[in-house]
């Protein structure tokens, strides 16, 4: 019989020396790097992965030798659950169980998509469109179910989005990224209309918002926006037109080729400034927070014309008087015919 208590107990601290070694082994594992990611990668965990397929997935790839340790100490640690989907980004030095905290912790990898100032809905549509990250949902609606979608019915998408740069997870709906770009612009624009000039002749923030982008479009110059934006005030509170450039090209369209001759110049449309008075009806591009302040905010100095300086970088010219204004354009023309 103390034969056999003998053997048991032998037996039991061979088995804990056992249950030791492997415990130090799997210890020594859980916290050596993976040496086999040497640069940045990206894993993706999709949507409803489990365990089990996540580390099959990491083993395939050459990223996690012990596929079943690792899945039996994320169920040890209570950790077996709380994987969440996204893209993660592994750097070199990642060990097994910093990779099982990492992809645990949310903390996905960001892609950006950039809406420049000057740039259409259209164009936008085509950048979201391009960007592999967003997951398409609108790519076959209509403006008007485009802004529907949004929560603001009736109300044309031109100018509606701020231009900046958004970082966002893959697999981010069009849809999800555009309400964030029209809830900025709507927020920007509240604020600048409630910091607005006295005796604006603009009936409403979104008068402000077309008159913004014009001025966008009509200049780079951040210093000359206010003074663009002076020109325009100036001349609708004469009654003037605008006569603006950027305003036909936008209303004709698709069929714009770069030039603009002066048979588009007298063809009537609703955004053709030189046939009628006033505002276009909607906006022409996305203005920058710069010409929003500009267009309510504008720079009076008597001038009611603009030309460009030709010298190169991107000024212009502002006259009182129509006879300077041509003396300008003159200049204008020499300086384009000495190049």
């Amino acid at each position: 019989m103390r034969r056999m208590i003998r053997i048991f107990l032998a037996l039991i601290v061979v088995v804990i020396g056992m249950v030791a070694v492997v415990g130090w082994w799997g210890h020594q594992w859980l916290e050596q790097p993976i040496v086999q990611i040497t640069q940045p990668v990206t894993f993706e965990v999709p949507r409803g992965a489990s365990l089990r397929a996540v580390a099959s997935d990491l083993h395939q790839r050459g990223w996690l030798e012990q596929p079943q340790l690792w899945t039996l100490w994320a169920r040890v640690n209570g950790r077996s659950a709380a994987l969440k989907a996204g893209e993660y980004q592994l750097m070199p030095g990642v060990t097994p169980n910093s990779l099982l905290q990492q992809l645990g912790s949310g903390v996905v990898l960001l892609h950006a998509i950039t809406f420049i100032e000057g740039s259409t809905f259209a164009d936008i549509r085509v950048l979201l469109s391009r960007n592999d990250a967003v997951r398409l949902t609108l790519q076959n609606a209509g403006p008007e179910e485009v802004m529907r979608e949004l929560g603001d019915p009736g109300v044309h998408p031109e100018g509606q989005f701020f231009p900046d740069t958004y970082h966002f997870p893959r697999g981010t709906t069009d849809r999800e990224i555009l309400a964030i770009a029209h809830r900025r612009m709507q927020d920007e624009l509240r604020a600048v209309w409630a910091a607005r000039a006295a005796d604006l002749p603009l009936a409403s923030s979104y008068e402000a918002l077309i008159l913004a982008s014009i001025v966008e479009k009509e200049t780079a110059l951040v210093s000359e926006r206010p003074l663009i934006a002076g020109v325009f005030v100036e001349r609708l509170r004469r009654g003037m037109r605008l006569q603006t450039d950027p305003t036909v090209i936008y209303g004709i369209g698709t069929a714009y080729d770069g030039n603009i001759r002066r048979s588009d110049l007298i063809t009537d449309t609703p955004y053709n400034t030189y046939t009628r008075a006033g505002l276009p009806p909607t906006p022409i591009a996305l203005p920058g927070l710069d010409s929003l302040r500009a267009a309510v905010n504008p720079q009076s100095s008597g001038a009611i014309f603009f030309v460009a300086t030709g010298n190169g970088d991107g000024s212009h010219h502002f006259s009182a008087t129509l006879s300077e204004h041509e003396a300008a354009v003159q200049r204008y023309l020499r300086k384009l015919r000495q190049r």
